[in-house]
């Protein structure tokens, strides 16, 4: 049987006072459509169709991906109009099919709940998502028979009476729907109302007219069926989205000195007895071993971080695409940087600010100052002074630095690519160092100095 997935996400979201479509505003680092998206990957749908207007093209390419087509919807008419002008992309299976309807700024539905739908349709009931609202402002009510509990109707918020408006179960907007039958009502719907919409909802009383089965399944938990309408919303949802995955995080072991200044927006993986201060924000793909520590306020996006290493307080650690890796029992920090190409071994030491790009640093090695370090290879067990750097670029092209095992590298040097020192090296402070270094040897690049006796600094002319 033929399932189908369409997204609505066509709407302007004026609320959110934004030049940005509001299906397009980030939860958790992640537009709320690809939210959706997500929760629906799993579902093998022959289709997966997102309906688009308000800045079509920028939701678009926002999202575009194999297996998903767009179909837009211009103007907006409603609900129901939006899904009039799906009904020509929608697949059935010799006249049989699902149709699972989602909404683009409703992004914590759960692939579980989604698959209840549409399992309890099974091509031949109409199925609706209903909560039980503290506060069900806004939303459609579910009106239920008295007898037998069936659902009879949903009653938009707006056309609602002060009775009706005192009912708690409200109707999320999403709802799974036999294929044949949705095209033939959506088919059926006027715009007779206060808005002069097209409402899907007025689909229930067209289902219970013809006696096909209406049934209400109820969300897990409010949170997964709540939109966003303004930045108010947003903020709301992500404070309830971020604790749910900090619950899961300390569930699982892992200690957050508090949850509520944690922010996840990625993955996070992590091994036993792991510890998280305040205000650190995970991105992108994170890896945590063993008894790893992060100190408070950390940046830390797409790197893999070994048992038992440190990450102090303030570091910024950004492996971008090319990711980042630090070994066993390194220490980070704090005010350390680690950027894309950062590549640490065991026993790292990376101090206070101190910069790592494109760099790969061998067991043992320490940069504990006032340091950069962007591509070079560093050998085992280098110490590499305060206020050092490599002067990797040279104005057009990048070029690398290697630092063999057991190099001494004073403080204040500069070190200009391509140039290699030998295992085992020395170089005097503040040296300029332009050409190799042989092993063992001693370089010192510059200026003698000078000393002049009895002399007066100049005057300040008045």
């Amino acid at each position: 049987m033929a399932l189908n997935i369409v997204i609505m996400a066509a709407g302007k979201g004026t609320r959110m006072k934004s030049a940005t479509p509001k299906v397009l505003h980030k939860l958790a680092g992640r537009s709320l459509l690809a939210h959706v998206l997500k929760s629906g990957e799993p579902l093998d749908a022959a289709a997966r169709i997102v309906i688009t207007g308000h800045g079509a093209e920028q939701v678009e390419a926002a999202v575009a991906a194999p297996g998903i087509s767009f179909v837009r919807q211009m103007p907006q008419l409603g609900t129901g109009h939006a899904i009039q002008q799906v009904v020509p992309a929608l697949v059935e299976d010799q006249g049989q099919g699902t149709t699972l309807i989602l909404n683009g700024d409703v992004p914590l539905i759960e692939t579980s709940t989604a698959k209840a739908l549409i399992d309890t349709c099974a091509g031949h009931a109409l199925v609706l998502l209903t909560v039980d609202l503290a506060d069900p402002t806004g939303y459609g009510r579910i009106l239920r028979d008295k007898d037998d509990g069936g659902v009879l109707a949903i009653v938009e918020h707006k056309d609602a009476t002060p009775e009706q408006r005192q009912i708690r179960e409200g109707y999320s907007g999403m709802m799974a729907a036999p294929t044949a039958a949705l095209k033939r009502w959506v088919a059926q719907l006027t715009n007779n109302n206060a808005q002069g919409e097209y409402y899907l909802t007025d689909i229930v009383a067209m289902a219970v007219a013809e006696g096909l089965p209406v049934l209400g399944i109820k969300a897990h938990s409010e949170t997964e069926v709540l939109g966003v309408n303004d930045p108010v919303q947003l903020a709301q949802l992500e404070r309830a989205y971020q604790a749910r995955q900090a619950e899961a995080l300390m569930r699982a072991g892992v200690r957050l000195a508090d949850p509520a200044r944690f922010d996840l927006r990625g993955t996070l993986t992590h091994g036993q007895d792991c510890e998280i201060d305040v205000n650190c924000v995970f991105e992108g793909r994170v890896e945590l071993g063993d008894n790893v520590r992060i100190g408070s306020h950390c940046v830390i996006r797409n790197v893999s971080i070994g048992a038992g290493a440190r990450i102090h307080d303030f570091t910024h650690i950004d492996g971008e695409a090319l990711g980042a890796s630090v070994g066993e029992g390194t220490l980070i920090g704090p005010f350390a940087r680690l950027r894309p190409g950062a590549q640490l071994g065991r026993e790292v030491h990376i101090g206070n600010f101190v910069e790592v790009k494109n760099a790969t640093l061998a067991d043992g090695a320490k940069a504990n100052h006032l340091a950069y370090l962007g591509d070079a290879t560093v050998g085992e067990r280098v110490n590499y002074g305060a206020g050092s750097i490599t002067a990797n670029y040279d104005g057009a092209n990048k070029h690398r630095t290697t630092i063999g095992n057991d190099v001494h590298v004073g403080s204040n040097c500069v070190l200009v690519a391509p140039v290699t020192l030998g295992d085992g090296a020395t170089i005097g402070g503040g040296s300029t160092i332009t050409k190799d270094v042989n092993p063992g040897d001693l370089a010192v690049a510059r200026g003698k100095q000078v000393a002049i006796a009895g002399w007066t600094r100049p005057t300040k002319k008045r």
